[in-house]
């Protein structure tokens, strides 16, 4: 699929490797729609990168707000072409840690927001697609979700993000043989340590001695190389159905 010319949803569009996605899409002339809760960083991104660029101030756990959305889109560009699923949250509790086991309620909405807030948007993304015309390849639309190496190494404290992003890993080939029929490709990218708010927090000295498992290059991943990695999955029409790692080569012990 091109993108020039393509109209894509971006999810978590507000910073971080969604904010580099949008601003890259964009540069290559894709109509740009930011779906975040940030509503300050979202009509600035909208502000600055001007014509073709709308932000949608979205909660994707939220069913009638992610509709009503879909439907403003539709209304402003017409059609979705492409679904980019960034939006996500973590946070650090063990199972059972020095003051009881894990909340639940913690759990639950690491899971709400990683996992079936990445579902209900491209469900209804999907639905939208599948009103496309074919084009030039038979495709009518692509939708790219976020894992994380999490996935398959989580870390102590991880347990809540790790099954939310294992969740997301584990549906990406149900979901592209659910949409074959529709000519709907499905991907999933499981980015490493990569340089974005929530790193650059933990301040350079922490950050660098992560980076230090990094196998090469000796550094974490910056939010740009993940928009490169979507760029090359929404063109080529062969990548379907699988979980990409973006990551240096990195394996958590």
């Amino acid at each position: 699929m091109e993108l020039k010319n393509s109209v894509s949803i971006i999810t978590g569009g507000s910073s971080g490797l969604g904010e580099a996605t949008v601003r890259k899409f964009h540069s290559l002339g894709s109509k740009v729609c930011v779906f975040d809760l940030d509503n300050e960083k979202g009509k600035k991104l909208e502000r600055e990168l001007g014509k073709n660029c709308a932000f949608f101030s979205v909660d994707v756990c939220h069913e009638a707000n992610i509709e009503e959305a879909i439907k403003a889109v539709i209304k402003q560009f017409n059609k979705i072409d492409i679904n980019v699923n960034c939006a996500g949250i973590a946070l650090a509790e063990k199972t059972l840690g020095k003051d009881g086991p894990h909340d639940l309620t913690r759990f639950k909405k690491i899971i709400d927001v990683n996992l079936i807030g990445t579902f209900n948007i491209l469900r209804l993304c999907a639905e939208q697609m599948a009103k496309n015309p074919t084009d030039n390849n038979q495709e009518k639309g692509i939708i790219i979700n976020t894992a994380s190496v999490a996935a398959l190494e989580g870390q102590k404290g991880q347990v809540a993000y790790a099954a939310s992003k294992g969740g997301v890993a584990a549906m990406t080939l149900p979901i592209a043989r659910d949409l074959a029929r529709d000519h709907i490709r499905c991907g999933c990218i499981a980015p490493g340590l990569f340089l974005t708010p929530m790193f650059e927090g933990l301040g350079e000295e922490v950050c660098e001695t992560l980076a230090k498992d990094v196998i090469f290059p000796k550094r974490l991943g910056n939010p740009e190389e993940f928009a490169q990695y979507a760029v090359q999955i929404v063109e080529n029409q062969y990548i379907n159905g699988s979980i990409l790692r973006l990551d240096g080569g990195i394996r958590l012990a």
